[in-house]
């Protein structure tokens, strides 16, 4: 494998590793090893840059304290990273949502796509199932569906 093909499968490596110590590991610590400070977040729940996406994910592993997603899908292509996945959990805690822990196990999907500059995330998007958690954690109706 040459050139372009070893970059997207150097990409693909980054964010597998950035998953398991990151995002299943819970290691805060390590993250601006795998991203860089002026990382852009596509999520609006999420403030900018490296320090945001701690923030909000100090308050989610809080909330979910055993989160764990499970990369089901893992394509690139130049510099874009995209995932499939699901995340599991209990919501054991305060912080994501600002909701009242319920005990209630939480299983949904995520897409992420994640753009790579120089072997570090730079800017990310996702689209999650939020409609299913939201079921899960008791904040809408099972049978809540958007006009």
């Amino acid at each position: 494998m040459k050139g372009a093909g070893m970059a997207i499968e150097s990409n693909k490596q980054v964010i597998r590793d950035f998953y398991e110590e990151v995002l299943c590991g819970h290691n805060l610590d390590v993250v601006d090893r795998y991203m860089h400070q002026d990382y852009v977040q596509h999520n609006p729940l999420a403030a900018q840059g490296s320090a945001g996406f701690i923030e909000f994910h100090k308050s989610f592993f809080a909330a979910i304290p055993d989160a764990r997603p499970t990369i089901n899908m893992i394509v690139a292509e130049g510099d874009l990273v995209f995932v499939y996945g699901t995340y599991t959990g209990t919501h054991k805690g305060t912080g994501f949502l600002d909701l009242p822990p319920t005990g209630n196990k939480v299983r949904y999907d995520v897409v992420d796509m994640f753009r790579i500059r120089d072997g570090k995330l730079c800017e990310h998007w996702d689209v999650a199932d939020t409609k299913t958690i939201f079921t899960q954690l008791g904040a809408i109706s099972p049978d809540t569906i958007e006009k």
